[in-house]
């Protein structure tokens, strides 16, 4: 069979990684594309996963995201007829799911965020078939025109695809994320993921930006603690960097978002792959997103999350987890535990894939 996979995102790097390599071992003939967008394709040779790059990230206006993807789609259309894929493979890409509409491909499709209602709108009704965490309920699809007998769950939360198969137990970190930071041995290490602040289902609704709680952070612990601040955009990278200029520590370069948890003691969260991530590895971990979403629902729920919704709550949980050591190891079998008991995705795609005539 051949397979067109279209990879958008860190984290669809992080999990059609380990699907891609079990379906190359099966023989099927494989095309992995992806657009010119920094931490994806930098993830994407971190892990020596080859992507054919087409296109690029449309940022954060409305018009610059039509012409973009417009583009793209001009650009891949050829790229696709030519390769003749049997069944594309998205987490709901939105010139993967226009291309294998208007070819007549099988789209197999993948999506844990109905409220990027922008995205789904455009990919959802185009699938073939939807798979999707469990903590989803059917009825969160049904509005973008999705039948209940064309979607399927896993048991699992999206990070498990990687973290199963690739158990985080005391990792030799890199050089290149500790040797550039000139961190304080003695001090706790506080690390900051800032939101997405480009994606449509934020920049449309103008959402209220978490920038004035980091402020507060930043400023009431930069003196006791190693603060860590990790950026999505080029732009964002240079606005934090000169905002916190002495004060905190801004990672410059694309590195594995895994090894980089697992130095914190406590992990802030503004969006959902990383927050669910550092949840499952254990680290106690604080949500500061700025909407409500059903995976962070899950995990409020079995109290591997706690939500802060203002500076005086970030900076109370924040200096309590970083001193509570006991609260860090009930966190670690409280998580172990969790992940154990999910399925993993990778496993469930690749199964439904190989069933395909």
């Amino acid at each position: 069979m051949k397979i067109w996979f279209d990879i958008l995102t860190p984290k669809q790097v992080m999990f059609f990684k380990p699907v891609v390599d079990l379906l190359r071992e099966d023989g099927h003939e494989l095309l992995c594309t992806s657009r010119d967008y920094r931490e994806a394709v930098q993830l994407a040779r971190i892990k020596h996963f080859d992507l054919k790059i087409i296109g690029r990230h449309g940022g954060a206006g409305k018009y610059e995201k039509l012409y973009e993807s417009t583009d793209r789609i001009f650009k891949l259309a050829d790229i696709i007829k030519r390769f003749e894929p049997d069944t594309a493979v998205t987490f709901s890409s939105p010139e993967g799911s226009r291309i294998a509409f208007g070819l007549g491909i099988r789209h197999i499709g993948l999506n844990d965020s109905p409220h990027a209602e922008s995205v789904a709108k455009l990919t959802i009704p185009l699938m073939n078939h939807l798979f999707c965490p469990w903590v989803i309920p059917y009825n969160a699809w049904f509005g973008f025109g999705i039948s209940k007998n064309k979607i399927t769950k896993y048991r699992a939360l999206d990070p498990a695809a990687w973290l199963k198969r690739y158990p985080m137990s005391s990792p030799a970190l890199p050089s290149a994320v500790t040797d550039n930071l000139e961190l304080d041995g003695q001090k706790r290490i506080v690390l900051i993921r800032l939101e997405e602040a480009k994606a449509s289902y934020i920049a449309d609704r103008k959402l209220g930006s978490t920038i004035f709680m980091i402020d507060a952070l930043v400023k009431d612990l930069s003196e006791s603690a190693n603060i860590i601040i990790l950026c999505r955009y080029q732009d964002q990278l240079k606005e934090i960097a000169e905002r916190y200029e002495g004060r905190a520590h801004v990672i410059q370069n694309v590195i594995d978002g895994t090894l980089l948890i697992s130095l914190a003691n406590v992990f802030i969260g503004a969006g959902g792959t990383m927050t669910a991530e550092a949840s499952l590895l254990g680290k106690p971990t604080i949500s500061i997103a700025p909407l409500h979403f059903y995976v962070e629902k899950y995990l409020l729920s079995t109290g591997l999350v706690q939500r802060a919704c203002t500076s005086n709550d970030l900076l109370r949980l924040t200096k309590k987890m970083i001193i509570d050591k006991k609260y860090a190891e009930k966190q670690k079998k409280k998580a172990k535990y969790i992940l154990d008991e999910m399925d993993d995705p990778v496993d469930t795609i690749h199964s439904f894939l190989e069933g395909l005539e």
